[in-house]
């Protein structure tokens, strides 16, 4: 793919998804920030702070590391997991965060805001923030709070302040609703760490950015370990960060394919899932024109997932045209496969992931051998697994409940 289809155009485009659908009053500061982003990232001097903190401060680069157990498993390719759970905070958001915070320092602006679902975005921000001496407010639904509450400890320890949202879901689309509504109250003083490759531009390319390090290193590693280039890649996808940041080193390579792995939640009926590319159709979410779970009213629709990083309405909209031109490939997995592959990676290999990862891990138990015989497979491990074990576990219990009372 020539690379020019992989950045938006001037107006904030990938194809026909993006853009700048956002209230006048933010108008002038995302083009501000479009402005100071571009000049950052021509600048030898933010880029070589960065790249040292991601090494000294986050621990990069992550592992490459051969699921050897696994593979045998999925009884066809050979698996390679790339390591974001071992980054500083536990995930790849951090990539993300700390990138934005530099950004942010360098505009001159000392108060951060974010949203967060599973609370790894909230985690990572508040541990950056720390780090700079920046103020910072995470927003987060109450639902969230309940399901992730060692990460809601976590953010407070580190001296964020977290607000609950209690309107609508309770989920991450609240949460990103009153974190836009305080930033155009407060944006003259307030930089919003955006968590995902979605929202206005030039969040979803800024974003990717930042996270494309995970492809990067991959790309190099995967040829030191098997001397080629990987056959597939696999990625879960809420709103897409950490897929889009393994996928686009490679999107030059027309051989590997692409999969992103959605919350197929309890079944693909309308209010039981987050399958975007399953059950969605165009539209306009909080500042992007994408694909996005509503109904023929344009009305958005509630969503469903057993991992609440998963829980979003809408994914970002470079993942949306990379479809569109048949360059990557999307399946939805349920909450049951999701938990079983959690438990699988445990089992095999000794790794807790992410509820949000164990939906990539599902689905190359279901239909990996398919991606070929001892070709190489990189999965995207975006986060550890200990934020999820009372979801899991209470998961578990109420599924046992059922059990006994259908019996």
């Amino acid at each position: 793919m020539p690379g020019k289809l992989s950045q938006p155009d001037r107006r904030g485009f990938f194809g026909p998804y993006g853009g700048m659908f956002v209230p006048e009053t933010l108008m002038a500061p995302l083009q501000d920030l479009d402005r100071a982003y571009r000049a950052a990232r021509r600048d030898a001097a933010f880029r070589r702070e960065l790249s040292q903190t991601l090494r000294d401060f986050v621990g990069r680069p992550t592992p490459l590391y051969f699921a050897e157990r696994l593979s045998g498993e999925v009884g066809g390719p050979r698996i390679y997991l790339k390591r974001e759970d071992l980054c500083h905070t536990g995930a790849h958001k951090i990539n993300n965060s700390l990138g934005q915070a530099l950004l942010a320092r360098r505009m001159g602006k000392r108060r951060i805001i974010a949203e967060t679902g599973a609370g790894q975005h909230g985690v990572a921000t508040a541990t950056v923030c720390a780090r700079y001496g920046m103020d910072c407010v995470i927003y987060m639904g109450e639902v969230d709070m309940e399901r992730q509450a060692l990460n809601v400890f976590r953010m407070r320890s580190l001296g964020a302040e977290v607000v609950p949202v209690t309107a609508g879901e309770r989920t991450l689309k609240e949460a990103i609703s009153e974190a836009m509504r305080d930033w155009v109250t407060n944006v003259r003083t307030t930089h919003y760490i955006l968590g995902s490759a979605l929202g206005s531009h030039p969040y979803p390319m800024m974003v990717r950015d930042f996270q494309s390090v995970i492809g990067h290193e991959a790309r190099t590693q995967i040829r030191r370990a098997e001397g080629r280039p990987p056959a597939a890649l696999v990625a879960c996808v809420g709103g897409g960060s950490n897929a889009i940041g393994l996928f686009h080193p490679f999107l030059k390579d027309p051989g590997i394919r692409m999969i992103g792995v959605e919350a197929g939640g309890l079944g693909l009926r309308p209010g039981r899932h987050a399958a975007r590319f399953a059950g969605g159709r165009v539209g306009v979410l909080q500042g992007t024109r994408t694909w996005l779970l509503q109904d023929r009213f344009g009305q958005i629709l509630n969503t469903h997932s057993v991992s609440a990083g998963m829980d979003y309405a809408a994914v970002g909209p470079e993942h949306a045209w990379l479809r569109d031109l048949g360059r990557t490939e999307y399946a939805a997995v349920r909450d049951e496969a999701a938990v079983a592959g959690s438990d699988a990676l445990c089992r095999l290999e000794g790794i807790l992931p992410a509820l949000e990862s164990a939906h990539a891990i599902a689905w190359l138990l279901e239909a990996g051998a398919a991606l070929g015989r001892d070709v190489p497979v990189i999965v995207n491990l975006s986060g550890r697994g200990d934020k999820d074990v009372q979801q899991v576990a209470a998961w578990k219990e109420a599924r046992r409940q059922r059990g006994r009372t259908s019996a």
